[in-house]
């Protein structure tokens, strides 16, 4: 594995530099349109990527988010996300990444998250633990959920259908409190280092944890859907921590998907006139 480890750390690294050219630039609200800077920084960055891993490995399947399944002949596939963070990019809040990790026949055996304004590369392999630019990580030691630092995320679009909203508002009264900055592959990688103890979302893409679920199982953490069945890069739901906490994130969520809430939520104050 260590020979696709590397391809991946040296096509990401590549892929970070390109979207730093596009941040620094610091065009940000256009959304829409052929020579918008996100869609452009987001297709020319896949396009490297996956031209990339065309040239070294070009019987490969390739799953990206700009430009859907490239199917091949073989047992792998890579899963890319170019532009994790997309939204904080267009309005120049300093949290996004580059994400690839490679599955074989079923199972994911590596992945990296690069950070480039940081420039910090999560990298992990099936069985060989993980890593932030070449020193090992580990999951925090954090021993119960009213002591740990979560985070999660809410969808760009049709949030008013989303129901997170009643999971962060638990989960922030009864942790230290939950972050919500926009990069899921990120978070992720703040779960296996430590930075956070434990994460959760609904609807994922492929592509948004594929690499993140495998370093938090390489660096001692525990994966799983948000009501404890196996994590799965297809699942609807997603739930990551230190292990320690887990048992008590689960019993929260479950909870919270039973319509019990230990904390009400707030009323609605009307302003004055």
């Amino acid at each position: 594995m260590a020979e696709y480890l590397e391809t991946a750390v040296e096509i990401a690294r590549e892929a970070g530099s390109l979207l730093s050219h596009f941040y620094e630039r610091r065009i940000g609200f256009e959304l829409k349109g052929a020579f918008d800077l996100v869609t452009e920084a987001d297709r020319q960055s896949e396009a490297l990527v996956v031209e990339r891993l065309r040239s070294h490995f070009p019987s490969h399947a390739v799953l990206g988010e700009e430009g859907g399944l490239r199917e091949a002949t073989s047992e792998f596939r890579w899963y890319v996300d170019p532009l994790d963070g997309t939204t904080n990019f267009a309005h120049g809040f300093p949290m996004f990444n580059v994400t690839l990790a490679l599955e074989r026949a079923g199972e994911m055996i590596c992945g990296v998250v690069y950070d480039p304004l940081r420039q910090e590369m999560f990298a992990a392999e099936r069985g060989g633990g993980a890593f932030l630019n070449g020193r090992r990580i580990r999951v925090s030691k954090v021993a119960t959920i009213d002591d740990a630092l979560l985070a999660t995320g809410f969808p760009s679009r049709k949030r008013h259908e989303n129901i997170n909203v009643h999971f962060f508002h638990q989960a922030a009264m009864v942790t230290h409190g939950v972050r919500r900055a926009g990069a899921a592959a990120t978070d992720l990688a703040y779960v296996a280092c430590g930075r956070l103890d434990g994460f959760w979302e609904f609807g994922l893409n492929p592509w948004d944890m594929a690499a993140g679920l495998l370093l938090v199982d390489e660096a001692g953490g525990r994966t799983s859907d948000m009501k404890g069945g196996a994590a799965s890069v297809q699942g609807e739901h997603v739930a990551v921590s230190n292990g320690a906490i887990h048992a008590g994130l689960l019993e929260l969520f479950a909870e919270v998907f039973a319509g019990r809430y230990r904390y009400p939520m707030p009323p609605v104050i009307p302003a004055a006139n």
